[in-house]
């Protein structure tokens, strides 16, 4: 299950738990972040109907963060991903609506129903998360797997010099999940700026001649021209939300150690990721926090998975 605020690099997290094998995508929970929550959850759906993965629902979760009423999006994240969330590509729409029942609901009845066969990859806000726990106070110890993008421990944020965009949109719910009994893994800045995509790689989708193909390059092309007036330095995007998908399926992508952690939000320092003194001594801490990849084996692995889905479509 995935839980997106679909810009471009959720769509390229779908694409990796559409084409990887051995695992089925029950479902997305739509978030806001990149986009408002609503056309986040469009633009999964368009982006699943592109792949042929039209059974897979779409639920959307919260509109706003748990502290706030309203939701504004940031500057920043049209210019990164463009107006309508995918590089100013234009879809189709989806002939598959949104689904009625909320977002929050649906995790909870899947982790009821699944277990701890369950993997959950939240790569936006933790909202959504929170609030299921909120509701539901035993989904902690039922869950299998929770492998979520976001935090910074050993860099810098990328919105401020403490936070992380995704922790940063309401770090109130993500100190809630990380303080809680849940486990889980970060894949936060450390380990997703050591994965590079470049035009090399997304040539090699224009070249099939699929609409997928096609589509894919096209707006992963804008990605990376937009990161390129940012740090022109990478000659490529990140690939923050396709890497926690592959480390959720493959935890031995990473290096980590484990730690309890803690997330300010104090205005000075709001949304910054570090480790919680007050439990430093506590055994068995509840997050592992990934800080080095296997970067040369993970985007053979994406390669491979999204370019023979594409081949298809």
């Amino acid at each position: 299950m995935l839980d997106l605020d679909t810009g471009i690099d959720d769509a390229m997290a779908i694409a990796y738990a559409v084409g990887a094998p051995d695992v089925d995508l029950i479902g997305i929970i739509g978030s806001y972040g990149n986009v408002v929550v609503e056309e986040g959850g469009k633009n999964s759906l368009k982006i699943l109907e592109l792949l042929g993965a039209t059974d897979v629902p779409v639920y959307l979760g919260e509109s706003h963060a748990s502290h706030a009423d309203h939701f504004d999006r940031l500057p920043i994240s049209a210019s990164i991903h463009g107006e309508n969330g995918i590089g100013g590509v234009t879809l189709p729409e989806a002939k598959r609506p949104l689904e009625t029942t909320s977002g929050v609901d649906f995790l909870i009845d899947a982790v009821n129903q699944y277990g701890k066969d369950l993997i959950l990859v939240p790569t936006g806000p933790m909202t959504n998360l929170a609030a299921a726990i909120e509701k539901d106070p035993e989904l902690p110890n039922k869950i299998g797997n929770v492998t979520f993008m976001g935090g910074a421990l050993t860099v810098p944020g990328n919105v401020t010099p403490y936070a992380e965009a995704n922790i940063h949109q309401d770090a109130e719910a993500a100190n809630a999940v990380l303080t809680s009994s849940l486990r889980s893994t970060m894949i936060g800045l450390d380990v997703t700026l050591r994965n590079i995509l470049t035009k090399k790689e997304t040539q090699q989708w224009r070249d099939l001649g699929t609409k997928a193909g096609t589509a894919f390059a096209d707006i992963v092309d804008y990605y990376i021209d937009a990161y390129a007036d940012f740090d022109a330095t990478l000659h490529g995007c990140v690939l923050h939300d396709p890497l926690a998908v592959g480390v959720a399926l493959d935890p031995s992508l990473i290096t980590s150690f484990d730690l309890n952690m803690i997330v300010s939000t104090d205005a000075e320092s709001y949304g910054r990721t570090i480790g919680d003194t007050t439990r430093i001594n506590e055994p068995n801490p509840n997050v592992t926090v990934g800080l080095t990849s296997d970067s040369a084996r993970y985007l053979k692995l994406f390669m491979t998975y999204l370019t023979d889905l594409f081949k298809q479509h």
